[in-house]
């Protein structure tokens, strides 16, 4: 049985890495070996890995300055590693709160540091980025880029005379970013990247020394960075599965991928504008193109909808507990027939078929 699958993650995978990944599952490059049993310190494996960055670099266009690393531990740790890292001068950490990622990241920081929130749009349920000017004198100010729970999105950086962090665990790769205006850019491999189990960090060389001596070894950057990420075990079939993801990106052009984002997310926003049934609540100019949350403003309605959907083979549909409603995930993997048969399935339901 095909699906449609519109998680907010793990998320869809290109159907052609999937098929690349399962002829090599057994024999990989004619080493007898599957990736799953290489040993990290192999040459197969290591080549593997050069690859990966390569290809990240090249369609990041990520400057020399700075290191890119594979890390364990889910976008989550970094919660904690970057204060950990970062915070050693004032250990003060500034925020732009914008939903319950941003939540997250600030409950963490507060174990290692003071937290201070420069500015929130808590007050309108999380429906807009806000956009008062912040200046800061902290270690460093995080935002969070993409909210995958309540459907926002920056269109452009804050500008701020400290180093700025940002979470792009849900919008990586899916449009084109200017490295140089952040100085660590962290997110969870799980939505357009690859596999669950992997966390890409790019950080800035000079922020390297930030880190105290006193730290473990193991939640350092200056340790993965001298190892080349390979300190311990990586996550090498996540590794190895990003690198055929990013393939996969460079072959079907990364502006391609963009534009199709960009079409795919206009679309589903334009039926919801003009729908009488269905509504999104974000404000219009923050709206993102990878999360987009919509709903009847009932309950059981919605409900209804869910199993409607599912029985015409959309799944993963149901919205974030903390939410409600429905939320279609459109990354990078998702086929433009996916959104066309969400927009019949929408426009079935809206016309009484239950």
């Amino acid at each position: 049985m095909t699906v449609f699958n519109f998680s907010a993650g793990p998320a869809v995978l290109p159907v052609p890495v999937l098929l690349k990944a399962q002829s090599e599952l057994l024999n990989y490059q004619g080493s007898g070996q599957s990736v799953l049993e290489l040993s990290h310190r192999s040459d197969l494996f290591e080549t593997i890995l050069h690859e990966t960055e390569s290809l990240l670099r090249e369609l990041m266009d990520i400057p020399d300055e700075y290191r890119v690393l594979f890390l364990q531990g889910g976008a989550t740790l970094q919660f904690s590693m970057l204060p950990l890292n970062l915070a050693t001068n004032r250990q003060m950490v500034d925020f732009i709160d914008t939903g319950s990622w941003s939540q997250k990241a600030i409950k963490d920081a507060q174990a290692y540091a003071t937290t201070r929130i420069l500015a929130s749009s808590a007050s309108d349920g999380y429906r807009s980025i806000p956009v008062e000017a912040v200046t800061s004198d902290a270690d460093y100010l995080h935002i969070t880029w993409n909210n995958t729970l309540e459907g926002t999105t920056y269109t452009k950086a804050p500008q701020v005379g400290v180093p700025l962090v940002a979470d792009f665990s849900s919008s990586i790769l899916s449009e084109p970013i200017d490295i140089r205006q952040f100085d660590v850019i962290y997110a969870g491999a799980q939505k357009n990247l690859g596999s669950a189990g992997m966390t890409l960090v790019i950080i800035k060389d000079e922020l390297l020394q930030r880190t105290p001596q006193s730290s473990g070894s193991y939640l350092r950057y200056d340790t993965h960075a001298k190892h080349h990420s390979l300190y311990n075990t990586p996550p090498t079939y996540s590794i190895y599965l990003t690198k055929l993801v990013l393939e996969w990106i460079k072959e079907q052009g990364f502006e391609t991928v963009v534009q199709r984002n960009r079409q795919q997310a206009a679309a589903l926003y334009t039926y919801l504008d003009q729908s009488t049934l269905f509504s999104n609540a974000v404000a219009i100019s923050d709206r993102s193109r990878m999360n987009i949350p919509f709903s009847t403003g009932q309950v059981d309605l919605d409900t209804q909808f869910l199993k409607f959907a599912e029985r015409n083979q959309l799944v993963n549909l149901k919205g974030h507990r903390s939410v409600g409603g429905m939320r279609a995930s459109l990354y990078n993997a998702m086929p433009n027939s996916g959104v066309d048969a969400l927009l019949s399935v929408l426009h079935r339901f809206e016309q009484g078929e239950r």
